[in-house]
């Protein structure tokens, strides 16, 4: 497969599962741009994604926060012309009991799961129809089906970007826009551990 010309945007794609993606675009091609906030572990994402043949570069991009999503935009533009993939995988998650979730814990895992996923797909919409279509994955989990008793909140977020995805598909697909959500199960990142 051959990605070659396309510009693939990674969220979190700095580590974990995103920078699985990410290599994963460059070994096909792509151009590579990470959205994350940790310069400096984004700085080691680069390398080794040049390492593998890519054009890649990294914004400090927190999704939990509308305007540097907004400037990540605009920066990806002016570097690289458009976005053609939007891989929405940065996210986060605090493990309690819900009876002793804070309600600033609520909101900080809905914003950055919830709002910041739907502020990225929001972000490239005009860019992929611009350039006659995209694609755009975004990261559920096996906990949106079955939940999990000591993360109510992730669950509860993930299952909301399964529906999301499902409502994206019916709103831009006939803008040649395909939007498919992963529900991976338990893999070995800095998040699991």
């Amino acid at each position: 497969m051959s990605l070659k010309g396309k510009v693939a945007v990674v969220t979190g794609g700095n580590g974990g599962i995103g920078l699985g993606f990410a290599a994963g675009f460059a070994q096909a091609g792509a151009d590579i741009v990470i959205w994350a906030r940790n310069i400096e572990k984004s700085e080691v994402a680069v390398k080794k994604l040049k390492s593998l043949g890519a054009n890649a570069k990294a914004f400090n991009v927190d999704v939990a926060d509308k305007n540097q999503i907004d400037q990540g935009m605009i920066d990806t533009e002016k570097e690289f012309g458009g976005v053609d993939i939007l891989v929405a995988n940065a996210g986060i998650n605090i493990r309690k009991a819900p009876e002793n979730y804070l309600p600033n814990e609520v909101d900080q895992i809905i914003q950055v799961n919830l709002t910041g996923v739907f502020n990225c797909c929001q972000v490239v919409y005009p860019s992929m129809k611009k350039r006659g279509g995209g694609k755009i994955i975004t990261i559920g989990s096996l906990t949106s089906v079955f939940g999990f008793g000591i993360a109510p909140i992730y669950a509860a977020t993930k299952g909301a970007v399964v529906q999301l995805t499902m409502s994206l598909v019916n709103a831009w697909g006939q803008d040649n826009i395909q939007v498919n959500t992963v529900l991976p199960g338990w893999i070995k990142t800095e998040l699991t551990e």
